[in-house]
């Protein structure tokens, strides 16, 4: 079982060292780090951390907008985490915690939600209906 750390900032003049020691004080043993846009779907070092993580693994990021560029985003993520065996927590947003049965119960929720209103938008697009600003 290993504590994996992933750390990301959206531009070069932008520093990774507070992630970093965050991520190190709270016990990650390896860090994955990159400088990349957070809208950018390529993300290598993710990718990288994504394809060793296994069972009984922990990921740990500072914040979760350091993860993920929307909701969405980070289901998929945790969905990958969870059917590897593995673990999920955010240093910056408590509730974020799939290692607790609180936090299951979030992204449960979370999760839910999501489906939810990503069935709304389909119901809407296949009849037609859109929205437009008042």
């Amino acid at each position: 079982m290993s504590l994996f750390g992933y750390a990301r900032v959206s531009t070069e003049g932008q520093t990774l060292d507070a992630q970093f020691e965050a991520l190190k004080a709270a016990g990650c043993t390896k860090i994955f780090r990159e400088k990349t846009r957070g809208a950018n779907a390529d993300r290598p070092a993710l990718t990288r951390l994504l394809g060793v993580i296994k069972d009984g693994d922990t990921v740990m990021v500072s914040r979760l907008d350091r993860l993920a560029r929307s909701s969405r985003d980070l289901l998929d993520i945790l969905d990958v985490l969870a059917r590897r065996g593995a673990t999920f927590r955010s240093l910056g947003e408590a509730w974020a915690d799939t290692t607790a049965p609180q936090g299951r119960l979030m992204m449960t929720v979370l999760g839910g939600l999501a489906d939810d209103a990503e069935s709304v938008i389909m119901r809407s697009s296949a009849s037609g209906t859109e929205r437009t600003a008042a």
